[in-house]
C-alpha cells in the first residue's frame, strides 16, 4: 500500500514539473556570425572590405575569423584570423582552446593549407610592424596571382610575466590572395592592420609594459631634428643661404652698320617709309623684298634700290639752296 502511494506521488510530481516547463529552445554554444563592426581585427583604410565575421567564444578567450573581399582565381577566402587567449573560466560552458605557442612545423602546415596549388617560400627577413615582429610567406600562382600567409604572435616578454600580470596573448593570422596586386601591396595589410579588442584587467595584458621613453630627451649633447626619423645621426646642415638672384641677360644689339641680326637675337622689324639719315651719314637705300620671294626654307633672294630722298643742310635753306655748292 505504501509502495502505491509512492509511486502515485512521483508520478504527480513528474507531472507538476512537466507542466512548469516552458519548452523553449535555445542554441547551443558555438561559432556565431557578429557585425562587422564588432570585429576585434580590423583592415586598414581603404580595404580589402569585410564580407563576414564568424565569432567563437572559448573558455579561455575568444577567436573570429574575418572573411575579407577576395578577387583571385586561387581557391579559398582572404580571412583575418585573431585569437585572444586568456584566463580558463572566462566563457564557460564553450570549452577551452589550445594554448601553443607558435612554432615552424605548424606555421609549415598552415602556409601549405593557405593557398592550395601556389608554391609559397618563407621570407627570412625581419619585419616589425606596430605591434611587434611577425613573419610571412608569398607565392605567385600559375595564373599571375599574388598570395601571402602572415602570422604574429603579441605576448609579453617572459620578465613581465614574472610580475604577476601580463599573462594575455594574441594570435594573429592572415591570408590574401590578389589578382593585381603585388607582395609589397599585400604585406602593407600587414603593416596597417588594427587590433581592437581587449581584455578586461591588466593582468592579461599581452603587450606588457610600456617602453620607456628615448634616452635623448632633455638630454644635453642629443639633438631632435624636425626630419620624419626625429633623431638623427648626421646633423643637418647649419647656416642659411638665400637663393641666388636672378639675373637677366641684356638683348643682343643689332650694330648701326650691319645688314644681319647677331646670333640669338630677334630680327629687327622692317622700317615703314624712308629713314632719315643722321647728320654725317650717308643715305642709306631700302631694302625691299623681291615679290617672287623663295620659301622661308630657302635662302631669301632681295633687290634694292635707292629711293632718292635726301635732307638739305641748314646752309641751302631759303634764297641759298640756289647756289652752286646746293646744288651738288
Amino acid at each position: 500500500m505504501r509502495l502505491r502511494m509512492t509511486i502515485s506521488l512521483v508520478a504527480v510530481a513528474g507531472t507538476m514539473a512537466g507542466c512548469t516547463s516552458t519548452g523553449g529552445v535555445h542554441q547551443s554554444s558555438g561559432p556565431e556570425t557578429v557585425a562587422p563592426e564588432k570585429a576585434l581585427v580590423l583592415p586598414p583604410p581603404g580595404g580589402p572590405s569585410i564580407v563576414s565575421v564568424v565569432e567563437r567564444k572559448r573558455g579561455n578567450g575568444v577567436e573570429q575569423t574575418v572573411s575579407l573581399f577576395t578577387s583571385s582565381s586561387v581557391p579559398g577566402q582572404n580571412f583575418l584570423k585573431v585569437q585572444f587567449f586568456g584566463a580558463s573560466g572566462v566563457n564557460p560552458g564553450t570549452g577551452n582552446a589550445g594554448f601553443s605557442m607558435i612554432n615552424e612545423s605548424g606555421i609549415a602546415r598552415e602556409v601549405a593549407r593557405s593557398a592550395p596549388g601556389v608554391p609559397m617560400a618563407t621570407s627570412a627577413t625581419f619585419l616589425q610592424n606596430s605591434y611587434g615582429p611577425f613573419g610571412y610567406a608569398s607565392g605567385r600562382s600559375r595564373g599571375g596571382d599574388t598570395c601571402i600567409y602572415a602570422w604574429q604572435q603579441i605576448r609579453s616578454s617572459v620578465n613581465a610575466n614574472t610580475q604577476a600580470r601580463n599573462f594575455g596573448m594574441i594570435q594573429l593570422r592572415l591570408r590574401l590572395c590578389d589578382a593585381n596586386a603585388s607582395e609589397r601591396q599585400l604585406l602593407g595589410i600587414v603593416y596597417g592592420y588594427t587590433i581592437s579588442g581587449n581584455f578586461d584587467g591588466v593582468i592579461w595584458n599581452p603587450y606588457g609594459n610600456p617602453p620607456p621613453a628615448d634616452a635623448a630627451l632633455g638630454r644635453t649633447g642629443a639633438p631632435i631634428y624636425p626630419d620624419q626619423g626625429g633623431y638623427r645621426a648626421s646633423p643637418m646642415a647649419i647656416g642659411y643661404e638665400p637663393a641666388p638672384a636672378l639675373i637677366s641677360r641684356p638683348r643682343a644689339v643689332l650694330p648701326r652698320n650691319a645688314s644681319t641680326p647677331a646670333p640669338g637675337a630677334a630680327p629687327m622689324p622692317a622700317p615703314i617709309g624712308p629713314r632719315v639719315p643722321l647728320p654725317g651719314e650717308a643715305p642709306q637705300a631700302r631694302v625691299m623684298p623681291d615679290a617672287a620671294a623663295a620659301p622661308p626654307e630657302q635662302p631669301v633672294e632681295q633687290s634694292a634700290r635707292a629711293i632718292g630722298v635726301t635732307v638739305p643742310s641748314p646752309d641751302c635753306i631759303g634764297d641759298a639752296a640756289m647756289t652752286a655748292a646746293c646744288r651738288r
